[in-house]
């Protein structure tokens, strides 16, 4: 005699294998916009230094567009090291803050700001930078305390300047010695297919300035323009509300 419970189970298991081959049908569609984010669109990196203060800070995690400048051997992991060029390649300008590879190191990325491109003679007086033999734009702003910024010294204070390129980027940079190690340099001339980057915090960065571990980086070592700080934490651990949003 048939019950009811033996009519019943085999279409519970019949239900249950269609919806098991539906959930792996549909794995790739749900993912695809993921995919297509992270890899296509925006990448996130998280900021590890305070070479990019006050703009960027440790802890920050931000999103870099990878489609501003093209696509080429970095924008995806794992391409073939053969790849050569930028796919709908568009040059940064001046100010954008850029997440590059290491033209020294392949395993490393860096953000900075761009302020030299091709052609372009740049350097550093007095801790002031020149952009082919005119002094870029800056106007002091009242000291605040270091912090971390200058080592983490108790009591240290730190020199702000509001800096503008001629493009009418404009910025706030950290000077933390007078006639520092890098404050006076000799003129950098940029390459074709190259471009010159700094820190924000200009006396605790390892930049374009420093020959033997980064000088002129590749356009094909760019990765993406910081657009956006996504999340962002103070020493106490509370979210940073106002700094949310696009970077300056």
């Amino acid at each position: 005699m048939t019950t009811l419970q033996d009519t019943v189970r085999p279409k519970a298991r019949s239900s249950g294998w269609k919806a098991t081959v539906i959930l792996i049908l549909l794995v790739p569609v749900l993912w695809s916009p993921l995919l297509l984010f992270r890899y296509v669109l925006y990448q996130p990196f998280n900021i590890p230094s305070g070479s990019m203060m006050p703009t960027l800070v440790v802890g920050d995690y931000v999103f870099a567009a990878k489609y501003a400048y093209g696509y080429g051997r970095y924008s995806f992991p794992f391409a073939p090291s053969f790849i050569s060029g930028r796919f709908r390649a568009a040059d940064p300008a001046y100010g954008d803050i850029v997440v590059f590879r290491s033209p020294k190191v392949d395993e490393i990325d860096y953000v900075k700001r761009v302020v030299g491109l091709p052609g372009d003679r740049i350097q550093m007086r007095q801790g002031q930078l020149f952009l082919n033999d005119k002094q870029v734009a800056r106007v002091a702003l009242k000291e605040v305390a270091a912090g971390s910024a200058c080592g983490g010294e108790t009591g240290t204070r730190v020199k702000r300047w509001r800096e503008t390129m001629p493009n009418g980027a404009s910025y706030i940079t950290y000077d933390c010695v007078d006639n520092g190690y890098a404050d006076n340099t000799e003129v950098y001339t940029v390459p074709p297919g190259h471009f010159f980057a700094l820190g924000d915090n200009r006396d605790n960065s390892t930049d374009s300035r420093f020959k033997s571990v980064m000088g002129f980086v590749p356009m094909d070592n760019l990765i993406g323009k910081v657009t956006r700080i996504f999340w962002s934490l103070d020493s106490e651990g509370e979210l940073r509300v106002d700094r949310l949003g696009k970077v300056g």
